[in-house]
């Protein structure tokens, strides 16, 4: 039997996690590096982060935030700039 696989795909804007309805209507849900670490502990399959009105400037400063954090990602991530 297949095993399902958990990946969010969390929706950054502004360097804050977003929740949206067809990417319209954005509502603050939360601070990225936070979640990213809470789905790291519940064992995530991979996570996506899209920054769906990034620079390439904004997107290399959420990059460096990444890097550093204090726990080890047990799981691959893309980051998808746009």
């Amino acid at each position: 039997m297949a095993r399902v696989r958990i990946i969010p795909v969390l929706l950054m804007s502004k360097g804050g996690l977003y929740k949206t309805i067809r990417f319209q209507n954005a509502k603050y849900v939360g601070d990225p590096i936070n979640s990213v670490k809470i789905f790291n502990e519940k064992q995530a399959d991979e996570i996506i982060l899209l920054d769906f009105l990034a620079s390439k400037e904004k997107g290399e400063l959420i990059l460096a935030k990444l890097k550093k954090l204090p726990v080890k990602l047990l799981c691959p991530w893309l980051m998808v700039v746009q």
